[in-house]
């Protein structure tokens, strides 16, 4: 048998628990990206996701049009994500069940992506300068499999010995410390909150939504490599679905987005597409006790409950839309999982995608994920949009792969920081029902970031 040369090859190399052993020496290659599972300060989550130097850069510009360093024939954003896999000429390994990305697309959609695919008010100020989305085309990936507890090459032949001369050079030394120059400050203050808490309120009480999911954003003044801030926030909040994407914007300044979301949006694998929704939250205690006790209680909280449902509800609708009739089904409804710092309800939902659909149709109908939107999902976007007077950009968004046989696995972007030059960004939200409490909820929304911005301070 001869071998291709565009062939895949899978090339053993040492496991480490901490993906940042082989990240390391990756991390200032060009547009290099890791998705991150959070080990070892979690156990969840099996697969840690690792490239750079993609053969072709797509991007997606506030106007909502494309640009790609490869020529296209596509007309849509989307249909050009849907070509440039295409253009892959890798052949993936023989034995390829269980490996989660044998080359494809890896990046982000930003929230704002979804003013792409409905149409929405826009009042809110782009005060950042982000890309709709920004996805490379790798053909290699450099995986680890924590429940083998192996890490392996997914290259060509002549792609693994660059990739493996780049692993055996000694990491770069050379970068200076990571401080906050000026600490974290909320955009608005208590009582511009409590104006827009009441002004939901309305919106919910008229009968214009069932939930709304508000957002502040806080931001600090920073300096040193990103890299230091990003082995800080996941030892703090480590998280199995975090990611680190850093790339020179046009102006030769920075970008970093750090994630640690603890949130699925879409994992498609033969066909079958799942979806985690998060609805509900608890901090963990300082004591065993205190800890079981408020995981009781946010079991028996029925509100948290309700709201999670009736995010189940919206995003059972999403699958329906693309997949087979009747295979829809809801596994889990509002169970407890327990992070390092929190507790959440979460649950699944399932179906089989249509045959005649795919990945990108998959991704347009169901973004931006129903739980941090609220339902209906577009009037709640309009009420965002009236009220949050900055766009989200990459908070809410969505980070992952779309791997050339069709596979996808993707987060949803909460707990998320944005790093644009010496400016730093991080965004906190929660969802409000009828029967919100203002106070609760305004707490609930520096809670969930708390630790990320004091593991900066």
């Amino acid at each position: 048998m001869i071998m291709s040369s565009y062939q895949l090859l899978l090339h053993p190399l040492p496991y480490h628990a901490d993906p940042a052993a082989w990240f390391e020496r990756l991390r200032h290659r060009r547009e290099a990206i890791l998705l991150d599972n959070g080990r070892p300060y979690t156990q969840t989550g099996r697969f840690d996701i690792m490239s750079s130097d993609p053969t072709a850069l797509l991007e997606v510009d506030s106007m909502g049009q494309y640009h790609c360093t490869r020529m296209l024939s596509a007309i849509t954003p989307l249909d050009a994500q849907r070509e440039l896999p295409r253009h892959l000429e890798t052949i993936p390994p023989d034995t390829a069940e269980e490996i989660p990305f044998v080359g494809g697309l890896m990046g982000y959609w930003s929230y704002d992506f979804g003013r792409l695919l409905e149409r929405l008010e826009s009042h809110a100020i782009a005060d950042i300068d982000l890309p709709l989305a920004r996805l490379g085309l790798y053909d290699w990936a450099l995986i680890q499999d924590h429940q083998r507890q192996c890490s392996y090459l997914v290259a060509t032949a002549e792609r693994r010995d660059q990739v493996l001369t780049w692993l055996e050079a000694a990491p770069d030394e050379t970068s200076t410390a990571f401080s906050l120059t000026v600490p974290f400050t909320a955009d608005i203050d208590r009582t511009t909150y409590g104006e827009r808490f009441r002004r939901v309120s309305d919106y919910l009480h008229a009968g214009d939504c069932y939930q709304v999911n508000l957002a502040q954003r806080f931001q600090a003044q920073c300096q040193g490599d990103s890299w230091q801030a990003w082995r800080r926030l996941r030892q703090a909040t480590p998280s199995p679905f975090g990611a680190w994407l850093s790339w020179q914007g046009k102006d030769g300044c920075e970008r970093s987005i750090m994630s640690l979301s603890p949130e699925r949006f879409l994992h498609l694998q033969d066909r079958k597409l799942t979806t985690s929704p998060i609805k509900g939250t608890r901090p963990r205690g300082q004591t065993a006790e205190e800890d079981q006790q408020l995981a009781d209680e946010l079991l028996g909280s029925l509100k948290d409950r309700t709201e999670n449902v009736m995010i189940v509800d919206l995003l059972r609708n999403d699958l329906g839309r693309v997949c087979r009739a009747g295979t829809v089904r809801v596994p889990a409804l509002a169970a407890l999982e327990s992070y390092r710092n929190v507790h959440h309800l979460v649950s699944t939902i399932t179906g089989e995608l249509a045959p005649s659909l795919d990945a990108i149709d998959a991704l347009a109908a169901a973004f931006p994920g129903g739980s941090i939107t609220g339902a209906p999902r577009i009037r709640a976007m309009d009420i965002i949009d009236e009220l949050e007077a900055t766009r989200r950009g990459p908070y809410c968004g969505s980070i992952g792969y779309i791997d050339q046989r069709g596979d996808m696995h993707t987060s949803i972007a909460i707990r998320t920081l944005y790093r644009e030059d010496n400016i730093l960004y991080v965004w906190g939200g929660g969802g409000l029902v009828a029967d919100s409490h203002e106070e609760s909820e305004y707490i609930e929304t520096i809670d969930k970031i708390r630790h990320l911005m004091q593991a900066l301070t």
